[in-house]
């Protein structure tokens, strides 16, 4: 199975929303995003769905800059 296969199943979620909101990044901005944010995605995958939903809506933040600024292309869907 190829990694993108990987990570398309990783990004189905228990959520409907985390599924669109994850499944978007990974098709429009995770090819051309540099490594150290694929790495951030692919941490955020691990994470459970409550805390990372709550990422996602605004209502708690990364202390992390980097993986702040990874939560907000996701949640926004813009690569920039």
């Amino acid at each position: 199975m190829s990694e993108h296969a990987k990570l398309y199943w990783r990004c189905r979620r228990g959520m409907k929303e985390l599924d669109f909101l994850m499944l978007r990044y990974l098709e429009q901005t995770y090819g051309g995003a540099s490594a150290d944010e694929q790495r951030i995605f692919r941490e955020l995958l691990e994470m459970q769905d409550p805390e990372l939903f709550a990422y996602l809506i605004g209502r708690s933040v990364p202390a992390d800059p980097a993986v702040a600024d990874v939560v907000r292309k996701i949640a926004s869907g813009t690569a920039a």
